[in-house]
């Protein structure tokens, strides 16, 4: 049964909606009235009870609720509920009494910002901008094709074992170096240092940083996350860091020089603080200013103008919002943060000095030019002369049938596919449990010894993102997550136990209980840091709960058993244990589990419909994983036949070859994923559903999210990325900038034009609650900008110029009016401080100017 998410029809929006309600308001006596009328209209029925509870007694869910919220901020004389009012005071009589006692917010103190007009580039210089990227890229190409066969050339005139080692050595450290350093140069010459300020996308001073920025995420040293070496390279980068900073999140922060980050501090994997943002057409740049011993927890974001003092910490799932600061020595979490007083630095800290620092630097320098770089470049000439398809097409005086070259492109494909299956599943199964004993739970150990290296290397290891893809979204997930050491109890199969996103620390310290089901994007926090000491302890996950996109689940989460944790949500560590409820937001609020309309498909969850359907599901799941494999390989082989054609030129025309053999990589692998997608889509648009998990047409809309799309990260910041969307299905508009968006479901959302995306933000037009599947199209009118990390849900819509906020969550059906700033999770209308960068005539708070003057020793 397939039926449209929602069949409330909302008008679209009066450009002429005011921000900010009138002064006076409604009258009070009127509103309970008022607002059932709204409600009725958006539900179909003819009135409603003032005492009915929105979603036990009337069935309504948290779309009808958006819709209602939509239609009445678009009236005047009636009071602006959000969705938190809504799960607040949820019957009619309750919510007018509560909108109209509630008292208004004191005015702020900084000035308010007026609605900034929206830079529209010229087509001349968004053209010219993309030729200079592409140009750009082909002569790196050209340079690191040209270095590379100097290099072979070089190693293959060794004249036996000890002289090829000798050589792989030299020329492996000499490339990583080279690799290394480049960035950090070109960031002296083209920029020298950053400073607080703005300017134009597509213009000559976005070009420079551009190539600054794409270096740097191409640079090797990301390699070194966790590791000293790492904090001393941001520091020939610019940045001001203190003495004992332990850094673990790959985002790597461009404008270095406005980052000041203080001794003794530690900062959790996935957060931002990139000290730039794109903003309604421009990039702008701020400093970001930590004090000594502080914790930034996991999936946090810290925009532009942002200070915390020294021993401040911030929780997980929460940011700082342009112009916030947090004050020495208090906590804070949400989004925006606000005081909590809860305590995120849980472990002891251990002896962990400045010289087991510098010996484990060391020892990874030693280790990675004595060991692996050679074993790379020496280990793949020894391939190649031993393997007879490439030794052949290295002979300029050999010439081979071209029927030859299918043959050994096949058998080779096949070997390197298949192999790296087998052997990466073994290996996955065994020696994880091995390393395992090695790093006991529940105990401290201190930073930067043989343990931490152990743990480290388990938790990339077992993040591998290949084979969660391969099996998640379907029942076989359960069977993997089991085999890597997760503890997952009595599995309740519904064939979507698991998405296709999941990462964690330690896979054997994980519990979820029997009946749980989990969306994408979920991280298991199951160890400890403080910037001298880890720990790591079983994060346990209870039953029957249901788990959406993007959450970091800690060690000591407060959920019991029947939870529903929304997407994006904070999971608490304080208060009482949770159960039988659903929370969301961050800092997160109870809300209903579940409402009746979400119970229309049980029936499949027990009984021969189950039984039946489940059999149905994992038939298709398994072609489906069958069918991506051979995709995967096809894609293998014709880089393949590729990679054996261009040796076989190499002997012509030498060093061009490789060079056009990097770029054309590239395309041919965009082309190939967009056609697949295309054709799995039979070219033509989805459509909204509101279905069973066990409908035929989310299988085939599970099938679709396996198509890879890494790849397109290369397009980000270029005007490549809104074409190729635009080729993938996505209604995208014209002078689009994409710093780094993710599109889940292409066909369904509409991008107007002169949009600007930020880095890690998300447009996801669908949900799954338990065994219900929802989508919807989502709409971003001209001129919109979504901040860092900001994720927007299905059926949204956002007028022209609107603004969300970094790290917020627009919910399902919201409205946003035009030009209008909306932030927080979940999102509410939230106007910006006047806070920017000085040099512009702006000015930076004063908690920013004396933080970045602090001292980092």
């Amino acid at each position: 049964m397939v039926e449209q998410s929602s069949d409330v029809h909302i008008e679209g929006m009066d450009d002429e909606t005011l921000v900010a309600r009138r002064v006076g308001g409604p009258s009070v006596s009127d509103t309970p009235s008022r607002l059932a009328d709204v409600l009725a209209d958006v539900m179909g029925v003819e009135n409603v009870p003032a005492d009915a509870h929105f979603f036990e007694s009337l069935g309504a869910n948290s779309l009808v609720m958006a819709q209602f919220c939509a239609r009445v901020r678009k009236r005047e004389d009636l009071p602006s509920p959000s969705m938190r009012d809504i799960y607040r005071y949820p019957t009619i009589h309750a919510l007018a009494e509560g909108l109209t006692k509630t008292p208004s917010a004191p005015a702020p103190t900084a000035e308010v910002m007026t609605p900034e007009p929206v830079r529209r580039a010229s087509g001349l210089s968004h053209t010219l901008c993309g030729t200079a990227q592409l140009l750009i890229f082909l002569g790196y190409s050209l340079v690191a094709g040209f270095a590379t066969a100097g290099g072979y050339q070089w190693v293959a005139t060794s004249s036996g074992v000890w002289d090829v080692y000798l050589r792989s050595l030299v020329f492996g450290g000499v490339g990583f170096v080279a690799l290394c350093a480049f960035p950090v140069v070109a960031k002296w010459v083209l920029v020298g240092r950053w400073k607080a300020g703005e300017f134009p996308v597509w213009g000559l001073a976005y070009l420079r940083f551009w190539v600054v920025k794409t270096l740097l995420h191409a640079n090797p040293m990301i390699l070194f996350i966790g590791n000293p070496l790492y904090v001393l390279y941001l520091r020939a980068l610019g940045a001001r860091i203190g003495k004992g900073v332990t850094i673990l999140s790959h985002s790597v922060p461009v404008c270095t020089d406005l980052l000041t980050i203080g001794s003794g501090t530690v900062i959790r994997k996935d957060s931002f603080f990139l000290g730039y943002r794109a903003h309604a057409g421009y990039i702008q740049t701020g400093r970001i200013s930590i004090g000594r011993d502080v914790y930034i927890g996991e999936k946090t974001v810290l925009d532009i103008d942002t200070s915390m003092g020294d021993g401040a910490q911030l929780g997980h799932s929460s940011s700082l919002h342009r112009g916030q600061s947090v004050p020495a020595g208090e906590h804070q979490h949400g989004s925006p943060a606000q005081t909590t007083d809860v305590d995120y630095l849980r472990v002891a800290p251990a002896r962990c000095g400045t010289a087991r620092r510098a010996w484990f630097g060391l020892a990874s320098l030693l280790q990675l030019f004595l060991l692996y770089l050679p074993l790379g470049v020496g280990g793949l000439y020894i391939v190649f002369a031993a393997v007879p398809a490439v030794r052949r097409r290295l002979d300029p005086r050999t010439a081979l049938p071209p029927g030859e070259l299918v043959t050994d492109a096949v058998v080779l494909s096949l070997v390197m596919f298949v192999g790296f299956v087998v052997l990466g599943l073994g290996l996955l199964c065994t020696l994880p449990r091995l390393l395992h004993l090695v790093v006991p739970p529940d105990r401290v150990f201190p930073l930067y010894g043989f343990r931490y290296a152990v743990h480290r290397a388990t938790a990339r290891m077992t993040n591998i993102k290949f084979f969660a893809w391969l099996f998640g979204d379907s029942s076989y997930v359960v069977h993997y997550l089991r085999g890597i050491g997760y503890d997952l109890s009595h599995v309740e199969q519904t064939g979507s136990n698991f998405g296709t996103e999941l990462q964690h620390e330690n896979p054997l310290l994980v519990t979820v209980g029997s009946g749980t089901m989990v969306a994408d994007g979920l991280s298991v926090v199951n160890a400890d840091y403080s910037a001298t000491s880890f720990r790591v302890s079983r994060a346990t996950i209870g039953a029957r709960n249901f788990l959406g996109n993007n959450i970091a689940y800690p060690i000591g989460g407060r959920t019991g058993e029947n939870c529903l944790l929304a997407t994006k949500v904070m999971v608490p560590l304080d208060g009482d244990v949770r159960e039988g409820v659903g929370l969301l937001g961050s800092p997160c609020f109870e809300i209903p589990r579940s409402v009746e309309r979400d119970s229309r498909f049980d029936r499949f969850r027990s009984g021969d419909a189950l039984r039946r359907s489940l059999t149905a599901k994992n038939r298709y799941n398994l072609r489906s994983m069958a069918f991506m494999l051979f995709v995967r390989w096809l894609h293998v082989l014709g880089l393949t036949l590729l990679g054996l054609a261009t040796v076989e030129l190499y002997g012509v025309l030498g060093h061009v070859v490789i060079a056009t053999y990097m770029a054309l990589t590239l395309v041919v692998t965009t082309l190939y994923y967009v056609l697949l997608e295309r054709c799995l889509t039979r070219f033509r648009p989805l459509r909204p559903m509101l279905c069973s998990i066990y409908d035929p047409a989310f299988w085939a809309q599970e099938r679709l999210w396996k198509v890879p799309d890494r790849h397109l990260n290369i397009y980000n910041g270029t005007p490549f990325k809104a074409l190729v969307w635009r080729l993938t299905g996505v209604r995208v508009g014209r002078r689009v900038f994409d710093d780094g968006c993710y599109m889940t479901d292409r066909t369904l959302a509409v991008i107007g034009d002169d949009c600007t995306l930020n880095a890690g933000s998300k447009v996801q037009c669908h949900s799954q609650e338990d065994g219900t599947f929802k989508s919807d199209i989502s709409t971003l009118g001209a001129g919109c900008t979504l901040g860092v990390g900001a994720h927007v849900h299905y059926g949204v819509t956002m007028g022209d110029g609107a603004r969300l906020a970094p790290d917020s969550f627009l919910m399902k059906g919201e409205e946003v009016p035009a030009h209008a700033r909306w932030g927080g999770n979940p999102a509410v209308e939230m106007p910006e401080a006047a806070v920017l960068p000085a040099g512009t005539g702006r000015t930076t708070p004063p908690s920013v100017d004396s933080a970045a003057t602090a001292s980092v020793n």
